[in-house]
């Protein structure tokens, strides 16, 4: 009876280890699928499919809404004339030079070159919203146009040119499918499938090729901050106002892209 007994214990005591080691060993388990986990996430595939990594066994946009007719970044595109001081308004002549290209801005702010396997995925997409109504400018070359014209400088006033190019914005995100599966899986997306924080300007051209767009003669106030800060930026490029949106000492006049003189 006592061997018995010892024998029952000896029993007992082999499975109250074994209970105790199981969660050890499902822990052990863990370990390395958690250290695996995210291998992919959707910076890195940016970063990836925007420096055109090896890993990767190709990477396109896939677009998800498109807005047409949209207006670029307000460029100061002539040299500011200086009427300050004068009781009589003076005729000035301008020259500048306006031009476009398309533009690609991931979500984490960066451009796209051309040249990687992403930028024919730009290429592509521009073929599709492309029609006998709308061009665009679908590659990374840029287009532009030179003008010369004369126009009223009103009394104490500077004047200049502002333009601002029309465009189709193309949002969308990035699929990138790599070499090598990562956490069980090749395809992997950034931001997220089905987002729209990647977007491709495609420039809106006219019938002759050349940017379509608005321009226009802004006259502003001479002494006020405005005119002080365009005089003492001594014609580098700053940011602007858009059309109408400069404030009460400045005055805004379109000029319709036909009644240019482009050279």
């Amino acid at each position: 009876m006592t061997n018995t007994g010892r024998r029952g214990n000896h029993r007992s005591k082999k499975k109250r280890i074994t209970l105790v080691l199981a969660p050890i060993a499902a822990l052990g388990m863990a370990v390395p699928l958690m250290y695996s986990a995210g291998a992919a996430t959707p910076n890195e595939v940016a970063t990836d499919c925007r420096t055109d990594s090896d890993k990767l066994e190709n990477c396109e946009f896939v677009d998800v809404q498109v807005k047409r007719d949209s207006l670029g970044p307000n460029e100061r595109v002539t040299s500011v004339s200086d009427n300050c001081g004068s009781t009589t308004a003076a005729t000035k002549s301008f020259s500048g030079t306006a031009s476009v290209t398309r533009t690609i801005q991931l979500e984490d702010g960066f451009t796209v070159d051309g040249s990687t396997k992403l930028g024919n995925s730009f290429f592509e997409i521009g073929v599709k919203f492309a029609t006998q109504e709308i061009n665009i400018k679908r590659d990374d070359t840029t287009s532009s146009f030179s003008f010369t014209r004369s126009d009223t400088v009103q009394p104490d006033h500077i004047a200049f040119f502002m333009w601002s190019h029309k465009r189709t914005d193309v949002s969308g995100f990035l699929k990138a499918t790599y070499k090598e599966e990562q956490d069980g899986q090749k395809v992997f997306f950034s931001p997220s499938e089905g987002a729209t924080a990647v977007h491709v300007f495609y420039p809106q051209l006219l019938q002759s090729g050349t940017p379509d767009g608005r321009l226009w003669l802004r006259n502003v106030k001479c002494g006020t901050p405005q005119a002080n800060g365009i005089i003492n930026s001594e014609n580098s490029a700053r940011a602007e106002p858009g059309f109408g949106q400069g404030g009460d000492n400045v005055t805004d006049v379109e000029v319709s892209l036909s009644d240019v003189s482009v050279q």
